[in-house]
């Protein structure tokens, strides 16, 4: 009998999660994308291993510090973990300047460019020292370093420029400083003909008008990352908002997990910073161009340029959401399954927002884990409750790098006269859920939205996410019991219709498996999520792969299962899709299961099914299931954006073969956009049976 606890059968969280970001990579690499879409691509790469700094690689410092020896399925210890962070890091940078290099040689005949202040023309030069005397002397902040000019504190994410400098009347005389450049200064200073200079070299070139008496003789340009990951001990609060604001300060200034230089960092520099910040050697990164690539936003941001990026889609209002009836009214005729963006996220801000003014509606109850700014949403709750309804709001203030902004929106919230709730001892809510209780002819009737995803319009354009909005009372009262789990005390937290983490979920996966494993060469299962680490899960996958159940997995980042290894896991497949939307819904098709069709918030990750409040869903309208199936069956057949996981941990693009392309992206958006024509001209029972039709046709 095979073990299936043995640490070959599992690939490591960590490095699963550098594949993914490897996958992003690739997009920037692929000459087919616009050039612009390339440079994005790229800044989402900068953008994720900052965060994978901040978070995984300091919690894996934190672990070996203490000389814990912990480790998951594959029993690597967080030394070995971090030994092969570095060591993949070190070798991909490579990849990464020769990317951006090529990127912008290409974006050249384009009208882009980047240069450094020696490259420009002398009538730009005057332009750049005058906007340095205008928008950067007065805020910049150089700071000397000496016996008596302490090195200063740096933030996370700080960047600036190290300065070694000599005494103008005696060159023998040499000392270093710092210039800070705040984050209210633009990476890039733009030229108006689409040229853009890194600020640093903009800077360094009046170096001696910041230190007056001293001339320049090097600099290299630096950019710190600090562990961000908060540590709140909840039972020492009396009030979580204040150790939160507190937790927000001290982010800023935790251990120094990684140091980036410039090309021109030599060991003296190096050793200069190193005697204040004490980074670790092989957390050192040295870069031959500019630092920073999340900061390419700004170029990618450019509208004058919008050509270069992939054509913009407009999210569609399809039938029956398209007319002006009340929402209401048309939750009680049907239920209705919205994937996003394709299908618009307007209507569930207008479920909210219509509720905030409707005469019936006596209450709102809704979970906000990341709603972003400006959000249309929390304005309408906000409204509501000045008007008198009662509104109760989960504000998750443990939403990581979402603190700040939840707790500027739960304060307005509070003020507005809603009930805000902060959060649930010792885990976080990250259910996706909202309820509207309407009173009609003396009787209560509650509505229902449910969602893989958060409430952030912003988001949701960019984003794949599901939306299911129902008036069934099976769901809404169970909804209601759910509202008063987290508004009240309870011991049990068992619904009847869903399911819940951290005490139901996991336990309804596993007996859904065991299920399709019982069914043997007739079992069938689907699952579409953003990760999967779950040990518990991953060996019921693996019984039902021995038992002959044919297994798809849509895992868009880490997956620690190991498919195709003989007796093990050789029914089961495993693809990642990375393309112009971020895939993020999590849904279950079990062939054998009287519903079948599940969505949830969670993923199949122990802090997710263990640690965390999430819902778990059962979809029974027979439209709603039918339309999550064809997206499923698509993506599985998707031959463009996919990535196949192969048993030794490695992705390898899917080949056509000279069969025809199959972009799901694309022929998603294809199919609603003649879907968004054909119901102009007629009128379908249901949009879900013209959508078959037109994938059959397609």
């Amino acid at each position: 009998m095979i073990n299936l606890k043995n640490p070959d059968l599992y690939n490591n969280r960590e490095l699963s999660w550098l594949q993914f970001n490897t996958r992003v990579l690739k997009q920037a690499q692929d000459e087919s994308l616009p050039l612009l879409e390339r440079l994005k691509f790229l800044a989402i790469y900068g953008t994720n291993l900052d965060e994978f700094y901040m978070i995984r690689v300091a919690g894996l410092k934190k672990l070996f510090s203490a000389g814990i020896i912990v480790s998951g399925a594959d029993r690597l210890t967080p030394l070995q973990q971090l030994r092969e962070i570095r060591k993949y890091l070190h070798q991909e940078q490579q990849v990464v300047e020769h990317c951006r290099t090529s990127i912008f040689k290409s974006l050249e005949p384009e009208g882009i460019s980047v240069k450094t202040y020696d490259e420009v023309n002398l009538n730009e030069k005057r332009i750049l020292s005058k906007f340095f005397r205008e928008n950067i002397y007065p805020v910049i902040i150089p700071i000397a370093v000496d016996a008596t000019h302490p090195f200063p504190p740096l933030n996370n994410l700080s960047f600036g420029l190290i300065v070694k400098l000599a005494d103008s009347e005696d060159n023998s005389m040499e000392r270093f400083g710092i210039i800070r450049v705040p984050r209210v200064l633009s990476r890039f200073v733009e030229l108006n003909n689409g040229t853009y200079i890194p600020i640093e070299s903009v800077v360094a070139k009046h170096v001696e008008e910041l230190f007056p008496g001293y001339t320049l003789i090097k600099y290299v340009s630096f950019r710190v990352t600090r562990n961000a990951d908060m540590e709140i001990q909840e039972e020492e609060a009396d009030d979580f908002m204040e150790i939160l604001e507190e937790g927000l300060k001290l982010r800023r200034k935790g251990e120094m997990v990684r140091l980036e230089v410039g090309s021109d960092a030599d060991e003296e520099i190096i050793n200069f910073f190193n005697r204040h910040t004490n980074v670790y050697k092989d957390d050192i990164y040295t870069f031959h161009t500019f630092l920073n690539l999340s900061s390419l936003w700004q170029i990618v941001g450019n509208k004058d340029f919008a050509q270069l990026l992939s054509p913009s889609f407009k999210p569609k209002i399809l039938p029956p959401l398209d007319s002006s009836e009340n929402i209401f009214l048309t939750l009680e005729k049907q239920d209705i399954l919205l994937y996003h963006p394709y299908e618009s996220f307007d209507p569930v801000v207008k479920f909210i927002q219509t509720a905030s003014k409707d005469k019936d509606v006596v209450s709102i109850k809704m979970t906000l884990y990341r709603s972003g700014t400006n959000s249309p949403i929390v304005k309408a709750l906000m409204d509501a409750s000045e008007s008198g309804k009662q509104v109760t709001v989960m504000v998750e203030l443990k939403a990581r790098f979402d603190e700040e902004n939840n707790l500027i929106w739960a304060k307005a919230l509070e003020k507005s006269g809603a009930h805000v709730i902060y959060g649930i001892k010792g885990l976080k809510v990250h259910a996706k859920a909202a309820l509207v209780t309407r009173r009609i002819n003396s009787k209560l009737k509650q509505y229902a939205h449910l969602g893989t995803g958060n409430y952030n319009p912003s988001t949701a354009k960019i984003y794949t996410d599901m939306s299911y909005m129902t008036s069934k009372d099976v769901v809404t009262n169970d909804l209601t019991r759910f509202f008063h789990f987290l508004t009240g005390f309870s011991n049990k937290g068992k619904l009847n219709e869903l399911y819940m983490a951290p005490s139901q979920i996991k336990p309804k996966l596993l007996s859904l498996i065991r299920n399709e494993t019982a069914k043997a060469n007739e079992g069938r299962i689907i699952a579409k999520i953003n990760s999967l680490v779950d040990d518990d899960i991953i060996r019921a996958l693996y019984k039902a792969s021995q038992a002959g159940v044919k297994i798809d997995l849509i895992v868009r980042g880490i997956c620690c299962l190991k498919p195709g290894i003989e007796g093990v896991s050789e029914n089961i497949r495993v693809i990642s899709i990375i393309g112009k939307y971020l895939e993020h819904p999590r849904t279950f098709y079990f062939k054998n299961d009287a519903t079948q069709i599940y969505i949830s918030s969670a993923d199949w990750m122990p802090r997710n099914l263990v640690k965390r409040i999430e819902l778990l869903t059962a979809i029974k309208d027979e439209t709603a299931k039918d339309k999550i199936l064809q997206i499923l069956t698509l993506q599985c057949a998707d031959n463009v954006l996919s990535h196949e996981l192969r048993s030794d941990g490695s992705y390898v693009k899917i080949k056509r073969n000279g069969t025809k392309a199959i972009n799901n992206h694309k022929l998603l958006e294809d199919f609603v956009n003649r879907i968004s024509r054909a119901t102009k001209k007629e009128t379908p029972s249901s949009v879900a049976q013209l959508a078959a039709r037109l994938f059959v046709e397609s």
